[in-house]
């Protein structure tokens, strides 16, 4: 499984905006001159993140993006979900009816060995993906980078460069 670059900048910049002082939305440009990203491109990942609840679009000249909801709310799964999609990783095509001894009818995705044990795998890492949180992703990047925080947040709200 790969997941597209999309869930890692949005990830980031959930916990940017998580630093962000209440009520302050920062710009898709600002974010994509941060990580020297594409700006239309992170821009349609934020979209997605408003579609799916993650963030609030705000127009007007101090407009941007800003959290919807607390950041100990959002799961890094609500995240890749709203860019990635909820298909499931692995999908079984059910090969087994043609082969020898194989059921037309059977259901194959429910009794297939190798469709339990990737369907199990799958669940295993959403339900890791659902226990941690944007929140959670912030406290430990500033116990190990103390000036992040601060550094990030002047550079997102225009005070520093």
């Amino acid at each position: 499984m790969r997941m597209g670059e999309g869930v890692e900048w949005a990830l980031h910049s959930c916990v940017n905006m998580s630093w962000t002082p209440m009520g302050e939305a920062v710009s898709s440009a600002r974010l994509a001159d941060f990580y020297k990203l594409p700006a239309a491109y992170l821009n349609k990942q934020l979209q997605a993140l408003v579609r799916a609840g993650i963030l609030t679009s705000v127009s007007g000249p101090r407009g941007g993006f800003r959290l919807a909801r607390r950041s100990d709310r959002i799961s890094v799964l609500d995240v890749y979900l709203a860019i990635e999609g909820n298909e499931d990783a692995f999908r079984c095509e059910g090969i087994l009816k043609d082969a020898p001894g194989g059921a037309m009818d059977a259901d194959y995705a429910r009794s297939c060995l190798i469709s339990q044990t990737m369907r199990h795998a799958e669940v295993t890492w959403r339900t890791e993906l659902s226990r941690q949180t944007i929140a959670g992703i912030a406290e430990s990047i500033e116990r190990r980078f103390p000036e992040a925080r601060g550094d990030t947040v002047s550079r997102l709200m225009g005070t520093r460069t």
